[in-house]
């Protein structure tokens, strides 16, 4: 198959500012994911679409494409990731190239163990799903088995449905949520304005690898794991 690669990288950001070029250790963030993705055997082509010049050039010197700028009404707070990776892929077709697959890989989740893409990857084509993206597990005590809404009368209901709750943890069947790290997703999905299709595989991350950076907060949390998981990135 062929997949694109394409790391989004907006000048904006109000948690973190400039966080796609603020230097996490000796790197800019989005390095690292050009990184990961750079060295994948499996990726066809990786681009980033950005908006900002200053982005362009930090990525160029770290040997990442950069064919367009991004439109400003693709840059805003509000503008969402499908029609981001829409442009990119039109904007590639008008060039003559055409891609099976594309594989979203944000600068915000920065830690990707080693092969981490290609294993991603592999286990899409062979489960031929609409998409797949990495995730963790959620942690039982957030179970949405364990979970609870409130009804229009204001009492709590299982999330769930179900009518009695399950009382032992070990009962509880597997939860997960989307660590933010990979998404592969068919073109032909990609069009139609989905990342997940209607059949979604998934490949469980490590802990260790987790951060989604929007936050000084989260930035604090990235800088302290970096010299504990670098050596297996």
């Amino acid at each position: 198959m062929r997949i694109l690669g394409i790391i989004p990288a907006r000048r904006g950001s109000k948690g973190v500012p400039g966080k796609n070029i603020k230097l996490l250790g000796d790197l800019p963030l989005l390095a690292y994911t050009a990184q990961s993705a750079l060295a994948s055997q499996l990726l066809t082509k990786v681009i980033l679409s950005t908006d900002c010049p200053f982005i362009v050039a930090v990525a160029q010197h770290n040997d990442t494409e950069v064919p367009f700028l991004r439109p400003e009404t693709l840059a805003t707070d509000t503008a969402s990731s499908i029609a981001v990776v829409q442009h990119a892929v039109s904007y590639l077709e008008n060039q003559g190239e055409f891609f099976d697959a594309v594989c979203l890989l944000q600068p915000t989740s920065p830690f990707r163990p080693k092969g981490f893409i290609d294993k991603a990857i592999q286990k899409f084509i062979q489960d031929g799903a609409d998409a797949l993206v990495s995730v963790l597990p959620v942690p039982h005590e957030f179970n949405p088995h364990w979970v609870f809404e409130p009804n229009e009368n204001g009492l709590l209901h299982i999330a769930t449905g179900d009518k009695e709750i399950i009382k032992r943890r070990q009962d509880l069947p597997q939860a997960f949520f989307r660590d933010g790290s990979i998404y592969i997703t068919k073109t032909s999905v990609i069009k139609e304005g989905s990342f997940y299709g209607t059949n979604l595989s998934y490949l469980e991350n490590h802990p260790d690898f987790y951060v989604n950076i929007d936050t000084l907060e989260d930035w604090e949390k990235a800088t302290a794991k970096l010299p504990l998981i670098k050596s297996q990135l």
